[in-house]
């Protein structure tokens, strides 16, 4: 079976990744700003989505924020993780927009529809723990034999019957549950560890 999900490893790999570039920006070179924006701006626009449904307002808000990391560059030295600290610059940005909108409109305030900021930072605390737990589950899945693995996956996430998993597995009915019983028994011994 192979593992399609990220792991933690990937995901220090990049923040390391995205850490050099930063610096290399910071230091004077041009090129790596370039990437730094290729690789968040879709993490911008992803969050920005969860705050607002205009894209276009999302779209020159991210703009912004980039501006302002290329102008101010000599004045962020001092941030320790680039990811967060834009992230927060849109917010931010998006939030002083949105203001700004509030005070020429003709709508009133109580008609606005407010997408809160504390629902988008729990909703990607959970997609962010949802994750981990993820790659969890993979990484003791795969201290299991080929056929436990399978047919625990066919009972737990596909919900087959016993009787099904026996033909699928052309294997007798007492033999199933023990191999599922088996499986559940070193997945227990190994979640613990």
């Amino acid at each position: 079976m192979e593992n399609n999900y990220p792991t933690q490893s990937t995901t220090i790999n990049a923040d390391v990744q995205t850490a050099e570039i930063f610096k290399a920006f910071i230091e004077g070179n041009d090129s790596a700003f370039s990437k730094l924006y290729n690789m968040h701006v879709n993490l911008l626009y992803n969050y920005g989505c969860k705050l607002t449904t205009d894209s276009e307002l999302l779209k020159d808000c991210i703009q912004e924020v980039f501006v302002k990391i290329f102008n101010k560059r000599a004045e962020l030295s001092t941030v320790a993780n680039f990811k967060s600290y834009i992230i927060i610059s849109l917010k931010n940005k998006l939030c002083d927009e949105s203001r700004k909108r509030v005070n020429l409109s003709d709508v009133s305030v109580d008609e606005l529809d407010v997408v809160s900021g504390d629902n988008v930072e729990r909703d990607y605390i959970n997609n962010e723990k949802e994750m981990l737990d993820n790659v969890f589950v993979t990484k003791i899945l795969d201290q299991l034999s080929p056929r436990q693995r399978k047919a625990i996956i066919l009972y737990y996430i596909e919900e087959k019957k016993y009787d099904e998993i026996c033909v699928i597995m052309d294997m007798n009915y007492q033999s199933v549950r023990n191999l599922i019983h088996r499986g559940i028994s070193k997945l227990r011994s190994c979640a613990a560890a």
